[in-house]
């Protein structure tokens, strides 16, 4: 098994591999900057450690990739027989990352 690391970014959880690109919710940094994320839990393909609530002396390194902003999602409300008709459209920003390192 290959080694692999749990990581929290923006109130969610993502279970990412070396290598792996990630859409994560929008970080501010640069194209092409680095980040070291909060890792919950690692594995180096033989053995898991696990954080309580986040392990010690682990580190998951991201290049950003691109920031942009997602498909749009629409909300659209009715109530029948009442002419009472909503509609809300929201674009998520998202960026793209890629796994540098795992350790």
């Amino acid at each position: 098994m290959e080694a692999y690391a749990v990581i929290e970014t923006g109130g969610k959880q993502y279970l990412v591999s070396k290598d792996d690109m990630v859409k994560i919710e929008k970080l501010d940094v640069k194209p092409g900057e680095k980040v070291d994320i909060k890792v919950l839990a690692i594995s180096d393909g033989k053995k898991l450690k696990v954080g309580t609530p986040e392990v010690k002396d682990a580190k998951v390194t991201l290049e950003i990739a691109k920031t942009y902003k997602g498909e749009k999602v629409v909300s659209f409300k009715k109530k029948r027989r009442k002419g009472f008709t909503k509609k809300i459209g929201h674009r998520q920003h998202i960026t793209l990352a890629k796994v540098i390192a795992l350790g």
